[in-house]
């Protein structure tokens, strides 16, 4: 089987995209989908996306990790496929679309992509960290000295020393001037250090405010790959219309036999 895939990536988190319209692809081939994945025997990705036919929305997409299991939200996999549905021609400038976690809004504009992320409503305190769920489970963490941290060490002992076989992703935090915030996440699914993470970078945004970290409701995030940005408001406690805000860009086109 001859496939056809593009490659896309925000803010350096990349993954394999498949029009998957007319159900051809086997998602059920673990297998395949992590060679597909491998850096160096496949194309090479974080993860791959499947769009879909969605009844209700726009279209529905499918995501998978690295390791070929269909994997919890991501977020800059939901805004690579938004670009991607509108490379299709399948959405113009709005779309609404359904993924695992629920229906998502979104918006593009000159390849950035404006993302609604799910309302969050508890950010449970740890001994040194905050644990929340923007689509996936994310620890979020102050440090210092990110930029020589062990994140790949460090990130796998917490993963699964913590948090077990089902595990959460870990986010290590450190603070820069003016309300900026550089993440660096270890990634389940990918079991490795990405360089962005879409729904950590809204962890972090939401987890600095909660802090008192900043005051502000739009925050800037550095991730390794490049600049994201969080916008949300507060209301009863509860994180309400966040959005995930950045760059996308179809890397190139190719096709690959199964």
């Amino acid at each position: 089987m001859k496939v056809t895939f593009y490659k896309y990536q925000g803010t350096g988190n990349d993954f394999v995209m498949i029009d998957n319209r007319q159900e051809f692809f086997p998602k059920e081939n673990q297998e395949l989908i992590a060679q597909l994945c491998d850096r160096r025997f496949g194309v090479g990705a974080d993860g791959l996306i499947l769009i879909e036919n969605d009844e209700a929305e726009d279209f529905k997409m499918v995501y998978f990790n690295a390791d070929g299991k269909e994997g919890s939200m991501c977020g800059n996999g939901g805004r690579c496929s938004v670009a991607f549905a509108n490379f299709l021609g399948i959405i113009g400038e709005k779309t609404s679309f359904s993924a695992v976690d629920g229906l998502h809004n979104a918006t593009i504009s000159n390849e950035i992509v404006s993302l609604q992320m799910l309302d969050v409503s508890e950010i449970k305190e740890k001994s040194n960290a905050l644990f929340l769920d923007t689509g996936s489970p994310h620890h979020v963490q102050l440090i210092h000295g990110l930029a020589n941290y062990d994140v790949a060490k460090e990130g796998a002992r917490l993963r699964y020393g913590i948090y077990g076989k089902s595990g959460s992703n870990i986010n290590f935090v450190e603070e820069k001037p003016d309300d900026v915030f550089a993440v660096r996440t270890y990634e389940r699914g990918v079991e490795d250090e990405t360089l962005s993470c879409g729904t950590g970078v809204t962890a972090v945004a939401l987890a600095m405010h909660k802090l008192g970290k900043t005051q502000k409701e739009h925050v800037k995030i550095e991730a390794e790959g490049g600049n994201l940005e969080v916008t949300f408001e507060v209301e009863n406690g509860i994180y309400i219309n966040v959005h995930l805000i950045g760059a996308t860009k179809g890397v190139f086109k190719g096709e690959i036999e199964c």
